[in-house]
């Protein structure tokens, strides 16, 4: 168990590069000690979940923050895969998209997502949502420490 406040790797997973921005700007804002790491599309979040290519050593995130609408694969998939693998299924997915859809909230949660954020449009408003998320997760909440 990571104990709270620990530095944690936590892999966004976001196709549109103004929102990577924004998140990274939280996190220093907030002086957050995490490791973001950023995955451009669903085909590209696999391979680093599955340590696959350019990412083969990538570490395994304790978090990670899943837009839905990506190319490639879309985060419904991605999540599907994430939560149907014994090896990944333990690692909080938090779907953090700009859809408010009813259908969308649903998939997600039965899909076993742990949390969903619909993204603020505001700055201000999108760097409170991820600092939340942050002191959520990483100073509230235990996570599992990965096994290798």
């Amino acid at each position: 168990m990571t104990d709270p406040g620990q530095p944690i790797d936590i892999l966004l997973v976001e196709d549109d590069p103004g929102d990577e921005l924004m998140t990274r700007e939280a996190f220093e804002d907030n002086k957050i000690g995490n490791t973001l790491h950023v995955a451009r599309d669903g085909e590209e979040a696999l391979e680093f979940l599955y340590r696959q290519g350019r990412h083969a050593d990538a570490p395994r995130p304790d978090l990670i923050l899943l837009d839905l609408n990506l190319p490639k694969y879309d985060g419904r998939q991605v999540l599907e895969k994430i939560k149907a693998d014994p090896d990944l299924s333990h690692i909080p997915v938090v779907v953090l998209t700009t859809s408010a859809a009813e259908e969308d909230i649903l998939r997600s949660y039965r899909l076993h997502a742990n949390a969903y954020v619909t993204k603020p449009v505001d700055l201000d408003q999108f760097v409170a949502a991820i600092k939340q998320i942050d002191e959520f997760f990483v100073q509230v909440v235990r996570l599992p420490r990965q096994m290798l």
